[in-house]
């Protein structure tokens, strides 16, 4: 399916460092991308089941993504980032049942929504956007090559990953893991997350459905399986190596994706490649977005929607910035105070950028803030160490740092000079928010 059409990203002078994240699986702080710098990166972020509008957690999640994203291209990575759509699913269905509408027209008006609220915020697009649906064919080639490991059963009609094909189950979150799930946890977790592991006739609790059976009233399409659909860890295993190859960087999501989901995926993915590494180097994760002392989700019916606060007229770069004043994989609650501090913030910048430095040295000012906003932003993303560096800047500006430029223009490039001169160093720090923060002033 078509992405999103997203913003240029500024061209910054030379070259920012190597970004590091923090492995969910081993606690580590570690290089993002393998390989040398210059070298490809390769992203896959797991995306929405599309039966509602894009919320403030989704938001969060996906503007994390976006500033590794970011920093991978200003470090000079060639980045391909893949990102599905989870179009045909049992919440969606569900959702369409119980409004009464076409669950296909459904998923298309939220997803056509998403793609503006992403847009909206200036998140880069993934190259390849890929639903379930379209990927019909991928998911069944890479099911086959589970049914050629043997680690296929059949069950009333359904196809099932026999988790005992894989030795490896739980390298992501159970015992040795930072997550340190046991047995039990995770049963838990995979009842609470969608799965069935109190059914009769499985051979474990915790196997999971690659292929469902079709039922009366359902979406099914012909395969060697039977009518039917995927299941929706497989989904996620087999667009990933499609698009990204056997092994890839980072695999991100929102932490309630490590189990089951994203173990479960990798489970699939070791089985079927059986090679040595396969599926992603590394983990992260971002934490959850609370509203009112609760997580926020679409069960629980206590969202934010992306779409209502711009329609309603707020700016959204003013919503960027609220979201941005979080470490991605902290926790936090979303509130009004949070948002007015935003709009502070970005009007703070916005006055502090229509200034024209009145020092010699504003362009040697800039550097640092740019310097400092990319060694930010590639320690594990600190995106709020990365505001503070341009809200230092910003006081100085604004305390008397500036004189007032006529018509809040910039000052015209030289060329060769990445669009900067010596009296551009406002010009530059628009540039460094825009390319690395996604903030256009």
């Amino acid at each position: 399916m078509d992405s999103w059409h997203g913003p240029d990203v500024p061209a910054l002078p030379g070259r920012g460092p190597e970004p590091r994240l923090r492995d969910t699986v081993s606690g580590e702080l570690r290089a993002a991308a393998a390989g040398p710098p210059g070298g490809p990166a390769g992203l896959y972020a797991c995306g929405i089941t599309p039966y509602d509008a894009t919320h403030i957690g989704h938001a969060a999640t996906f503007t994390a993504w976006d500033l590794l994203v970011r920093a991978w291209l200003d470090a000079g990575r060639r980045v391909t980032y893949v990102q599905n759509v989870t179009d045909v699913d049992d919440p969606l269905l569900e959702r369409a049942a119980r409004d009464g509408e076409d669950w296909q027209e459904l998923a298309s008006r939220e997803i056509t929504g998403y793609r503006a609220d992403m847009a909206a915020l200036r998140v880069l697009p993934p190259a390849h956007l890929v639903g379930a649906v379209e990927a019909l064919p991928v998911i069944e080639r890479f099911t086959a090559r589970l049914d050629g490991r043997g680690a296929l059963y059949e069950l009333d009609g359904d196809i099932y990953f026999a988790r005992s094909a894989d030795a490896r189950f739980g390298a992501l979150s159970g015992p040795g893991t930072v997550a340190g799930l046991g047995t039990g946890e995770m049963t838990a977790l995979f009842a609470e997350r969608g799965g069935d592991p109190g059914r009769p006739g499985k051979k474990d609790p915790l196997d999971c459905v690659v292929w469902r059976a079709e039922r009366p009233g359902e979406p099914a399409w012909e395969s060697r399986f039977g009518r039917g659909r995927p299941g929706w860890h497989v989904e996620c295993a087999a667009i990933a190596v499609h698009y990204l190859g056997d092994a890839f960087d980072v695999q991100a999501g929102g932490y309630d994706l490590l189990f089951p989901h994203h173990e479960m995926s990798a489970s699939h993915a070791r089985v079927a490649l059986a090679g040595g590494h396969v599926f992603a180097r590394l983990y992260a994760h971002a934490g959850m977005v609370g509203l009112d002392g609760q997580k926020m989700s679409k069960s629980l019916g206590n969202l934010v929607f992306v779409s209502t606060l711009i329609s309603g007229g707020e700016d959204p770069m003013a919503v960027r910035l609220a979201l941005l004043a979080h470490h991605y994989r902290d926790d936090w609650e979303w509130t009004q105070a949070g948002l007015e501090e935003a709009r502070r913030r970005l009007a703070r910048w916005r006055s502090a950028a229509a200034l024209t430095p009145s020092s010699p040295g504003s362009l040697a000012t800039a550097q640092a803030v740019l310097d400092g906003v990319r060694d930010k932003i590639a320690d594990d993303l600190d995106a709020p160490g990365a505001l503070a560096v341009v809200d230092r800047w910003a006081e100085t500006m604004l305390a008397g740092g500036g004189a007032a430029q006529g018509g809040g223009g910039s000052a015209r490039p030289p060329a060769g000079d990445a669009g900067l001169s010596a009296d551009a160093g406002t010009g530059l720090v628009r540039q460094a928010v825009d390319a690395l923060l996604g903030v256009a002033l």
